[in-house]
């Protein structure tokens, strides 16, 4: 058995070129090039893949090898799988697979007996050889071609990053370099992943933050590494979609990501090392400002202009001024388009992904330094975050938005944070509070972006006197609501007061 250590990029197809030119692999000493066919198998419900298990068969020359793989670890791109290789022979021999649970499992009837190719790849492989230390080699394969099933194909461009000898570190290192001229961020679907998306007919679709697998026995610093790392996935996982799509869930989504590594990092300060955050904050402001500016500019259409457009349809302002938000809004995306294809992208959660991969984050800690046990550090961050909101519904007032919003932000900063320590709630307490927070964050919300859309409407209309009409006209509107939302503030400060934190243990 074999364990694989790679770290797979995205590479644009209009960069290849960028790529090949780079200093980095110039000094390369040695350089290949292979033509890979590769079929994958599985049984007809997908049995291989509940499992964890990759089977595989690669042309080699005149004759084909069979790999089996197992998927023990990916993180952030990051993975480690122990694999199996084997000659074929005309048949699946599984004898070569030392794990002895896993060889028979796939030795039993109903797995070998029921196979049959699922899908194919086929690709042209560059391979550059680096010894950058005397202890250090690293393989850089560049993979371009297609991957095909049932009819449908889609297009490869990924750059893999296979450590053969050294440290995980160094992996990183490469990395960055490589992502000085281009953008190179972590590749989270794997080919295998794709092609069975693609067999399944599976159509892409945004992609929200999943449950955080911490647990009470890990340190704050182990529990903040997944958080990290589970955000960024989360970042990433939305990237292709905000790139090719116009559907603006994409934009939201990273959005989110980007909040909630932020909310990590400022609830988790007390014990992060010295240094870490200020080398992700400041890209990611840059990151957050694009997606804000789109993401709000979407809202604005769908939720301010876009009714009253439909509820007047004879109004030829209104039309003229749903034009100039949309123009608006398509500058935005094509802005946030630009910045996710440059190389600060890629370089900001490659950073990351090194930083979490060193010490301390990956250390036991040492005996003269016991941190606090985990329910005791969420306890107390908890206790603060709840009371930040008191204080700041005490100072909220209906005639002042800017306090209102402030509350919002406290209110989605709590949020997080029991989202974050969910597994450690017993029952359903963490979830009726999530619930009880997103309700009262989607509430002052909505007040909030009926606040802000004025200012954003009239820089939409400029100097236009037609547009600043239609923009009274959209005021006129949505007064009665406004209305309403704020005259049920007082009833949402009492409910606030009342908030309680779910138990952890």
């Amino acid at each position: 058995m074999a364990e694989q250590i790679a770290l797979k990029l995205a590479v644009a197809e209009d960069r290849h070129g960028v790529l090949l030119r780079h200093p980095a692999l110039a000094a390369a000493t040695a350089r290949a090039q292979h033509h890979l066919v590769s079929i994958y198998y599985d049984t007809g419900r997908m049995a291989l893949r509940r499992a964890g298990i990759l089977l595989r068969l690669r042309k080699n020359g005149a004759s084909w090898q069979q790999t089996v793989k197992r998927q023990d670890e990916s993180q952030g791109g990051l993975t480690r799988r122990p694999e199996w290789h084997a000659p074929y022979l005309n048949h699946f021999d599984f004898s070569c697979v030392d794990d002895v649970e896993l060889r028979e499992w796939l030795q039993r009837d109903k797995i070998a007996g029921r196979l049959a190719a699922v899908f194919e790849t086929n690709l042209r492989r560059t391979v550059w050889q680096l010894d950058p230390s005397p202890d250090t080699r690293i393989l850089v394969k560049l993979d371009r071609g297609w991957i095909a099933s049932s009819g449908r194909r889609d297009t490869i461009s990924e750059l893999e990053l296979q450590l053969e000898t050294g440290s995980i570190d160094s992996l990183y290192v490469l990395a960055l370099q490589l992502a000085q001229r281009q953008a190179l961020p972590q590749l989270l679907l794997a080919k295998a992943e794709r092609g069975y998306r693609l067999f399944r007919n599976t159509p892409p679709a945004p992609v929200k933050a999943g449950d955080v697998p911490i647990d009470a026995a890990d340190t704050p610093l182990a529990a903040f590494r997944l958080i990290a790392l589970d955000c960024l996935s989360h970042l990433q996982l939305n990237h292709d979609g905000a790139v090719r799509s116009d559907d603006p869930e994409y934009i939201h989504q990273m959005r989110v990501a980007t909040r909630r590594l932020r909310a990590a990092l400022r609830m988790f300060s007390p014990v992060l090392p010295a240094g870490f955050a200020e080398q992700l904050v400041p890209p990611m402001r840059e990151l957050m400002r694009a997606l804000g500016q789109t993401r709000d500019l979407d809202v604005l259409t769908a939720e301010i202009v876009a009714p009253v457009a439909a509820a007047l349809p004879d109004e030829p302002r209104l039309t003229d001024l749903a034009s100039a938000v949309t123009n608006r809004l398509y500058a935005a995306r094509a802005d946030i388009r630009h910045v996710l294809r440059q190389p600060g992208y890629g370089q900001l959660l490659l950073t990351a992904g090194s930083l979490l991969q060193r010490a301390p984050f990956i250390e036991p800690p040492g005996a003269d330094s016991e941190p606090p046990s985990l329910l005791q550090f969420a306890d107390r961050r908890l206790h603060r975050l709840l009371k930040r909101i008191l204080e700041l519904a005490d100072a909220a007032r209906v005639d002042y938005p800017p306090s209102l919003h402030q509350l919002r932000i406290g209110i989605k900063r709590l949020r997080y944070a029991i989202e974050f320590f969910g597994p450690m709630m017993p029952g359903k307490s963490g979830a009726a509070a999530i619930k009880r927070l997103a309700g009262l964050q989607q509430e002052l919300g909505q007040l909030n972006d009926l606040a802000s859309a004025g200012n954003l409407l009239m820089v939409c209309a400029g100097h236009d006197p037609h547009l600043r009409e239609a923009v009274t006209l959209v005021g006129g509107w949505h007064g009665p609501r406004h209305a309403a939302l704020l005259a049920d503030i007082p009833d949402k400060l009492k409910r606030i007061r009342g908030l309680n934190l779910p138990r952890l243990g």
